[in-house]
């Protein structure tokens, strides 16, 4: 991986048979997640148009950061699918917690503050339809203080 490379991008996509791909970049994993809201988005619609007016707020907790990154994506298609909301700014907090069930191990806990607006066809352009999420090659690595993330959406 190519540090100044990015550090200069939120994110990228690659080529997936049927499907989209992304990576997102941060120098924090809360900057990464962040960017990639952003990047599953753009899928969707021109994050451009979309203006910050309103806010979803949630929290997920999960037993590892590929779960946690699941969850994530897939709760804000489910707030896109439900709410009729476009996001185009996310706000993440990580961090890690003691399983309740077990002393030996930790989960993650995800707090996010989403912003956007009700969809707007007159407003929003529209590119592709994500269905789903995948675990298909999804990934969290840190590498010399940048995180990147890979996902694929089902289109």
């Amino acid at each position: 991986m190519e540090n100044d490379k990015s550090k200069s991008k939120k994110y990228e996509y690659f080529d997936v048979t049927a499907d989209i791909g992304f990576y997102a970049y941060g120098n924090s994993l809360e900057e990464a997640y962040e960017n990639a809201g952003l990047a599953m988005f753009n899928v969707i619609t021109d994050i451009n148009k979309v203006k910050k007016g309103e806010t979803e707020e949630f929290e997920i907790v999960s037993e590892d950061l590929v779960s946690l990154l699941y969850d994530y994506l897939e709760e804000l298609l489910f707030l896109q699918d439900t709410e009729f909301l476009f996001f185009s700014d996310f706000k993440v907090n990580i961090e890690k917690i003691a399983d309740k069930n077990s002393t030996n191990l930790e989960n993650y806990k995800l707090t996010c503050s989403a912003y956007g607006e009700e969809i707007d066809w007159n407003v929003h352009t529209h590119k592709s339809e994500v269905k789903a999420v995948t675990f298909h090659k999804m990934c969290v690595k840190e590498d010399d203080g940048i995180f990147k993330l890979r996902a694929i959406l089902d289109l």
